[in-house]
């Protein structure tokens, strides 16, 4: 529940429209619901501008469409990430609504169009084209939170004329997430040409002294760029939501 529909439940009471009783139920679900095995966090949206994400790893089906039926209830969009395709089939036959992206493992679930609520472009920007489920997963995430997100995939420092290609678009980009296994190099060359935020996702492609993208995060960790902000390994989904509330008008 957002503020704007908190806001349109007291108008309704206000004017008349909503008895006192049943707003008092919607109330009385707004700060978090106990399923048993989840305690869902209603109040998230009031509090951080989104909803709570529903992390599908772990979780059966059956779980992830019990607690999508109470967050469907309130909120406007609902994602599911790291979701295998078996899962998803499941849960579209409850949610049909719903969108499953294979590339990102991510169900996104809206109630109506998303508003552009960002201020500029996020750019995501992927090394190799083995990186693209990480930068989608980033780029359906930023999108989802009401952003207008373009990509560029497969521009990795291996062939560095083919970043440069695009220069034009990395100059125009108010916030970027940049993308890289292997030896994880590419955010701090993005970050050496453009004067905004880059938000660095070491991913775990690699070959064996890659060591699961612990040398590329080190990589990051280490850059000489200074607009270099780094989050977890395959993290596509945080840096999404970084990137997203970085760009907030």
């Amino acid at each position: 529940m957002d503020s704007k529909t908190l806001r349109q439940i007291l108008e309704h009471v206000a004017e008349g429209a909503l008895p006192v009783n049943a707003a008092v139920d919607q109330l009385t679900r707004m700060p978090f619901e106990d399923l048993g095995y989840a305690h869902i966090d209603h109040h998230r949206s009031l509090r951080k501008g989104f909803p709570e994400v529903v992390f599908g790893a772990g979780k059966s089906a059956e779980q992830i469409i019990g607690i999508l039926e109470r967050m469907t209830a309130q909120e406007h969009v609902v994602l599911v990430t790291r979701m295998d395709g078996e899962k998803a089939e499941a849960v579209l036959s409850a949610f049909p609504d719903g969108t499953y992206h294979a590339d990102a493992r991510m169900l996104v679930w809206t109630r109506r169009p998303i508003p552009v609520q960002g201020r500029g472009r996020i750019l995501v920007v992927s090394a190799g084209t083995s990186d693209i489920p990480v930068a989608r997963e980033a780029y359906l995430t930023a999108e989802a939170m009401g952003n207008d997100v373009e990509s560029i995939f497969d521009v990795g420092v291996a062939g560095i004329h083919r970043l440069l290609d695009h220069r034009e678009s990395l100059e125009q980009a108010a916030v970027l997430v940049v993308v890289a296994g292997m030896e994880g190099a590419l955010p701090s060359v993005v970050a050496g040409m453009v004067s905004k935020p880059v938000i660095a996702v070491p991913t775990s492609v690699g070959y064996g002294a890659s060591l699961g993208g612990l040398t590329a995060l080190f990589a990051m960790l280490n850059s000489c760029s200074s607009n270099v902000a780094v989050v977890n390994i395959d993290n596509g989904f945080g840096a999404g939501y970084m990137a997203a509330i970085i760009n907030r008008k």
